[in-house]
């Protein structure tokens, strides 16, 4: 291909702003890799990082540019220096502002390989809601004796949070709306309703302590988990905005653990995780897609593919 189709925002806003352009193919430079995107993922980072300046401002991301975040594909050029691996090889990674298009150019350093038996469409559902996952459990070091009450649990995020936890031997209960309660009880959880009085549902759920929390949306479930006696120590959080109570870790993909997204991936390889994708979008639909992802409760996660 000559041309490398791109989508891009041409200013601070929604949707409606996104289209879709024709540039060059480009080269990687030293330390870097040219990818053929098989799959970008999309998350929520995503339209906020392009509806508020303040957020752009913070993930670096300026207008007009690029779009997304998470992609996966094929090994098309190695630039200069660049050891240990091949064209050919199957990658996933972080291209922030790059990530949907045709071909994106990265450092080596922000790709993982994917391993035999993760598909790509999977893969590229995996670089911050598998980071992010791994990094709010963590702290919590979860286990069998552990109840934990997980904010969110029907989404891209929240897909792989409730799973990993659930196979500590730990009993999970997840926040959903109604329609989800079904999905949630298929990926391990007990579900319950979000909304005022989300500690008393709990209860009413379960005679067992709520040792843990993890919110995955705001602030609802830490209030909920700390009004059910939760340890502030015990509770961790990746979209909240301050005002928590000391101890209650605000926490993100940024902190996962060395090794951890491969970790993951390899798990979803083998079958004993699971990714959930809810649609899959071309490239030229990808205004509709983010406008789907916008209008919230999607399951899992939306993929374009070029």
């Amino acid at each position: 291909m000559s041309v490398n189709r791109e989508v891009i925002q041409t200013a601070v806003g929604g949707p409606e702003l996104l289209s879709v352009v024709s540039s060059p193919v480009p080269e990687p430079g030293a330390g870097q890799v040219r990818v053929k995107v098989a799959a970008a993922g999309l998350n929520p980072v995503d339209w906020k990082v392009a509806a508020y300046p303040a957020a752009a401002t913070m993930f670096g991301v300026t207008v007009p540019g690029g779009y997304g975040n998470d992609f996966s594909g094929v090994v098309d050029a190695l630039g200069e220096g660049v050891e240990g691996l091949s064209v050919g090889d199957r990658v996933f990674g972080s291209a922030r502002g790059h990530a949907v298009a045709d071909y994106t150019v990265v450092p080596v350093t922000a790709i993982e390989r994917a391993p035999e038996g993760l598909s790509l469409d999977d893969a590229a559902t995996l670089p911050i809601a598998g980071a992010t996952a791994a990094a709010a459990l963590a702290p919590l070091a979860l286990g069998p004796d552990d109840t934990v009450l997980i904010g969110g649990g029907a989404g891209g995020v929240g897909v792989l949070t409730v799973q990993l936890a659930a196979a500590t031997g730990a009993t999970v209960i997840a926040t959903g709306s109604p329609a989800s309660h079904d999905f949630l009880r298929e990926l391990g959880a007990l579900p319950v309703a979000y909304g005022e009085g989300l500690e008393d549902r709990v209860r009413a759920l379960t005679q067992r302590p709520i040792t843990a929390a993890v919110d995955l949306q705001g602030t609802a479930t830490v209030e909920a988990a700390l009004a059910l006696g939760v340890a502030p120590t015990r509770i961790t959080a990746i979209a909240a905005m301050g005002g928590l109570p000391d101890g209650v870790r605000i926490t993100g993909g940024a902190d996962a653990e060395p090794g951890a997204l491969a970790q993951v991936a390899q798990q979803v390889a083998d079958g004993t995780l699971h990714v959930v994708i809810s649609g899959r979008y071309p490239l030229t639909d990808a205004a509709q897609a983010v406008a789907r992802l916008v209008e919230g409760h999607v399951r899992g996660k939306l993929i374009i593919v070029p």
